[in-house]
């Protein structure tokens, strides 16, 4: 049903890769997002909760710089150990608390000096521009629903992103203990499409903002186009709502294989939000974005 739309939207839907590390580990958690192009001029939009994460790498690297040179800096002694756990109060580190953040933007474009990130006051929508570069590194550019009559319950609709990381062209550097990408690994991601029914229409008094599908939307979908069999733009995937069902099972015994055991289930009906076509063309129009919709 959306194989054609699947090749059209996959020509400017792209995906930001994400490595992180976490106090006291060498481990290196990889994760994506996306991000789709809405015209030939370099600009793509996607969440804004993605973009917060991408504004605070320089801070939250350069907090763990200087950590860094202060521990250094203590005197070996048996006081040593009390002195670091000063510091790390003051860092305010923990063995959770993320220390370095690295972003990558992948076949966006050849280059670029610098990129803007205009975030929506309201929703959770930010528009990305890159500055600077020669060479678009994506075919095509986002087509947007002109007619929102025809946003119906009953719709289906399909999603694209980059939830499944498999890159692994990054490592943690032992002698500077700091993570980096490397030449090596594999260094692409297939991208993976989900289908669903409009459900609802997700309201702010009485402002239509949002629409919510039968189905979830996955950890890195976030940004990605909601669209149809012919590759319209609807919306971007948001967010995953979790109802919860009320078909709760408590202590039940059931059989598993010529065994007797007790099991539990507290089930949850799991629907993606996605921002609205509308807020979009809205907020690109506002910040006189070059933008299409037929």
């Amino acid at each position: 049903m959306f194989v054609e739309a699947i090749k059209k939207v996959s020509e400017f839907t792209r995906p930001i890769y994400t490595i992180t590390r976490e106090y006291n580990s060498d481990f290196v958690m990889p994760c994506a997002a996306t991000m789709f192009f809405v015209n030939e001029l370099g600009v793509a939009i996607t969440c804004k909760h993605i973009t917060e994460i991408i504004a605070q790498v320089d801070a939250v690297n350069n907090q763990y710089f200087q950590f860094k040179k202060e521990k250094e800096s203590l005197p070996i002694s048996n006081k040593f150990n009390r002195k670091l756990r000063d510091l790390e109060q003051k860092y305010r580190y923990q063995e959770n608390t993320t220390i370095q953040i690295k972003n990558t933007f992948i076949d966006c474009v050849d280059k670029f000096d610098t990129f803007e990130i205009i975030e929506h006051p309201g929703y959770d929508l930010a528009i990305i521009k890159f500055n600077g570069f020669e060479k678009l590194g994506y075919k095509n550019y986002a087509t947007f629903l002109k007619d929102d009559s025809q946003i119906l319950q009953g719709k289906y609709l399909c999603r694209l992103g980059y939830p499944f990381p498999e890159y692994s062209n990054y490592k943690y550097n032992l002698e500077k203990d700091d993570i980096e990408w490397t030449r090596g690994g594999q260094t692409g991601t297939p991208r993976f499409p989900i289908d669903g029914m409009i459900t609802r229409h997700l309201l702010n008094g009485n402002e239509i903002f949002g629409i919510e599908l039968s189905t979830p939307g996955l950890k890195g979908q976030s940004g990605g186009p909601l669209f149809d069999t012919d590759g319209k733009i609807y919306g971007m995937q948001s967010m995953t709502h979790h109802l919860h069902l009320g078909f709760d099972i408590k202590e039940k015994e059931i059989f598993e294989g010529s065994k007797k055991k007790k099991v539990s289930n507290y089930p949850f009906l799991h629907l993606g939000n996605c921002v609205h076509v509308n807020i979009i063309k809205s907020f690109l129009r506002e910040k006189n974005i070059k933008f299409y919709e037929e």
